[in-house]
């Protein structure tokens, strides 16, 4: 997945929330567990929209800035 161009999807970052992560959930029997990469992937996107765009910019792909941050913080905190 080449994240400049997932950035310039319309919206942005969309094809790492529906084709990755809901295909693989969809996959798994719904196992968030089994599909981390693509929630990393997705939430990678989105951190970089967010540098880009700046906090207040808006896409159906990516929770808020706010609750994306505090989402890594509590992923990364999980992998120790």
């Amino acid at each position: 997945m080449a994240l400049e161009r997932d950035l310039q999807t319309d919206p942005p970052c969309h094809p790492r929330a529906l084709t990755g992560i809901t295909d693989c959930l969809t996959r798994n029997g719904f196992d968030e567990a089994k599909c981390t990469r693509y929630v990393d992937a997705l939430y990678e996107c989105c951190q970089a929209f967010y540098k880009k765009n700046s906090d207040e910019a808006t896409t159906v792909s990516c929770p808020k800035a706010s609750l994306l941050r505090l989402k890594m913080e509590q992923r990364e905190k999980a992998k120790q």
